[in-house]
């Protein structure tokens, strides 16, 4: 069974509305690509957008909920499953197409290619 790609896991600490995540630092598997610019706890429905900063020209990028792998409260950081070039490579967010049908079918079919069970 595929995992909802929109859903935080079981195993993330503190989702659900408790915890407010942005502005902590966000590190890929091999090392850190930005801050948590926006989060959102609907179930089902649920992202993370990254500011990349100056590490891709001030990009951002839109996360599913599912690539979040762990929360660090006390050292502010988000731990997620993808490299940076996973990220670098996903496509362009697009602020006003976040709801829309669409371009969440677009990153679901881009973040679903890889596997969901990888290890930090």
């Amino acid at each position: 069974m595929t995992p909802d790609l929109w859903s935080y896991p079981d195993t993330v600490y503190g989702t659900g509305g408790q915890m407010d995540i942005v502005g902590y630092d966000v590190q890929a598997v091999d090392g850190k690509i930005g801050s948590v610019d926006e989060a959102t706890y609907e179930a089902g429905q649920s992202y993370i957008v990254v500011d990349t900063g100056p590490w891709i020209f001030g990009k951002k990028v839109m996360l599913p909920a599912s690539v979040v792998k762990s929360i660090d409260r006390e050292d502010r950081k988000v731990f997620v499953s993808r490299t940076k070039q996973e990220i670098k490579n996903a496509p362009e967010y697009d602020e006003a197409a976040v709801m829309q049908p669409e371009y969440r079918d677009r990153l679901a079919d881009y973040y679903g290619r890889f596997p969901h069970s990888e290890t930090l």
